[in-house]
């Protein structure tokens, strides 16, 4: 069945669009096949954060709370549907996360 739409929908702009974010950035981490996080979560992380950081400051706590996780055990890192194989010196931004990324792990 087919729906008509009665007004002229979505004509404003995202209150999450990059530019309102400054120097940060929403990053949204999914851990694979783990049944007590079905979705993945979201993050508001500067650009210039360290990868090492980033998983020890924001992943870690929130994967941290299955008890089945152990820091430093994520592998097999996906980001926006591409293998990505992370260097915890480099930046967000140079390994190529962007505003609204999805990064995916397994353990």
């Amino acid at each position: 069945m087919t729906v008509r739409a009665l007004s002229p929908g979505y004509d404003f702009p995202s209150r999450s669009r990059a530019e309102l974010y400054g120097d940060d950035q929403l990053v949204n981490v999914l851990w694979r096949g783990n049944m007590m996080f079905c979705s993945a979560a979201c993050f508001r992380a500067p650009k210039a954060m360290t990868w090492a950081a980033f998983v020890e400051q924001m992943v870690d706590p929130w994967a941290g709370s299955d008890p089945g996780y152990v820091p430093g055990s994520p592998r097999g890192w996906v980001l926006d549907g591409r293998p990505l194989e992370p260097d915890g010196e480099r930046t967000l931004a140079d390994l190529g996360v962007g505003h609204k990324s999805l990064l995916e792990f397994t353990v």
